[in-house]
């Protein structure tokens, strides 16, 4: 009887042996493999940034950012038109986008089953997954034929449009998730409802919609083809809402598909100049995600 007890306590101890090992390195394979997803996904990021800084870094000097682009065939100039340029068209867009992708969000959020609600999602889907040259032709048809001319209105009123339906999603998410317990302490109180949603709900939910905000700039800053047909391109510095301005995607696409070596290398500065930009509103998104994060906690 005791020879069968020890034999069946070692069986035990054996099995026990073999879970633990195959458990250990199951977890050790797994981890592996995980990690080595994550890498793949980082690598396409860091060899595009790093390539971009061995290309385009030499090139990125004052002149860059403060002259205006060469005549067609010398060596020197920059890009300071374009980068005011985009900042027009980018600040026209906000000023159209921002407006209607909060007012819309908010009447999503607040009455969140409603038939025009359950439309406005719908539609506002639709629009972020369609094609950024879609747009750019739907400006054109709106706004360069019945002016007669390309503009930076042009421009902004095409990337205003791509933000918009962003702007709402994000809206509309981040007020459902404020507790209704909010909303109710607030009427308790005598607060009228249009200031419990301006003075309360939206406070509470500040971090996630300037988050979707920042996110929608960030999606629209290195946008190329929508500009083609509305802003197209100038060479010289342009203040003029009315006129046709250059911007950076642009200013680099022109670039790019030139057949001058100099204007390559400015191309890959501008392009570097561009991603940079888009990494630091991204940075922005980030920090402001972990700030709500920790609000939260």
């Amino acid at each position: 009887m005791a020879n069968h007890t020890e034999q069946v306590r070692r069986t035990v101890l054996s099995g026990s042996g073999f879970v633990y090992w195959r458990r250990k390195i199951s977890n050790t394979l797994f981890t592996v493999l995980f990690s080595s997803s994550i890498l793949i996904v980082l690598l396409p990021l860091l060899l595009i940034v790093g390539y971009l800084f061995y290309k385009g870094a030499s090139s990125v000097n004052l002149n860059f950012f403060i002259h205006r682009p060469a005549p067609v065939g010398e060596i020197g100039g920059g890009m300071g038109n374009a980068i005011i340029g985009s900042l027009y068209v980018v600040g026209l867009a906000s000023a159209m986008g921002i407006p209607i992708g909060l007012l819309g969000g908010i009447y999503l959020g607040e009455f969140p089953h409603s038939k025009l609600s359950t439309v406005t999602r719908f539609v506002a889907d639709v629009l972020n997954g369609t094609p950024s040259i879609v747009t750019g032709v739907f400006a054109y048809t709106v706004v360069v034929l019945p002016m007669k001319s390309f503009s930076a209105i042009a421009g902004g009123f095409a990337l205003g449009v791509m933000m918009i339906p962003t702007i709402i999603r994000t809206t509309d998410e981040m007020l459902q998730t404020v507790p209704t317990s909010i909303r109710e302490a607030s009427l308790a109180l005598g607060v009228p409802y249009w200031r419990t949603v301006l003075s309360v709900v939206l406070r509470s939910a500040k971090s996630g919609i300037v988050t979707g905000i920042l996110l929608a700039v960030a999606r629209v800053l290195g946008e190329t083809a929508p500009l083609l047909f509305t802003s197209f391109n100038n060479a010289f510095y342009s203040y003029s809402l009315s006129e046709p301005i250059s911007t950076l995607p642009v200013q680099i696409f022109n670039y790019a598909i030139s057949p001058y070596r100099d204007w390559h290398r400015q191309a890959w500065a501008g392009a570097l100049v561009l991603v940079m930009a888009i990494l630091i509103v991204n940075m922005g998104v980030r920090a402001f995600s972990k700030q709500k994060y920790e609000h939260t906690l």
